[in-house]
């Protein structure tokens, strides 16, 4: 017997509802890349300290324990995501979040652990 079209406890209107609401593919695919982002714990490390504070490489580097060229790296797939941005003070580039509510989600995520 072949279950494919029959709903056991949704209704058609709410079949409606959740389809309607659900964003198309394309929307879908760049949630799926902006919350990869989030699966690699040195960039997770990286955005919990730009939530506390705008910071260089170097600061990063030496605060984490880690190499300034992983750091670099990583700050790069952070930017072409568009999850955080510089300015340059003179030689050195200052990395911050674009988006504030990017610490808003880090922080709900902390509270829910």
């Amino acid at each position: 017997m072949e279950l494919k079209n029959k709903f056991l406890l949704l209704s058609e209107r709410s079949k409606y509802e959740i389809l309607n609401y659900m964003p198309e593919n394309n929307i879908m695919l760049k949630m799926a890349c902006f919350f990869q982002n989030f699966s690699d714990v040195t960039r997770l490390k990286i955005l919990t300290c730009l939530c506390m504070s705008d910071m260089c490489v170097n600061d990063i580097s030496t605060l984490l324990g880690i190499n300034q060229t992983t750091v670099s790296h990583q700050l790069q797939i952070l930017r072409s995501e568009k999850l955080v941005t510089y300015k340059r003070e003179g030689k050195i580039l200052i990395y911050s979040l674009q988006n504030k509510a990017i610490n808003e989600m880090m922080l709900s995520a902390v509270n829910n652990f």
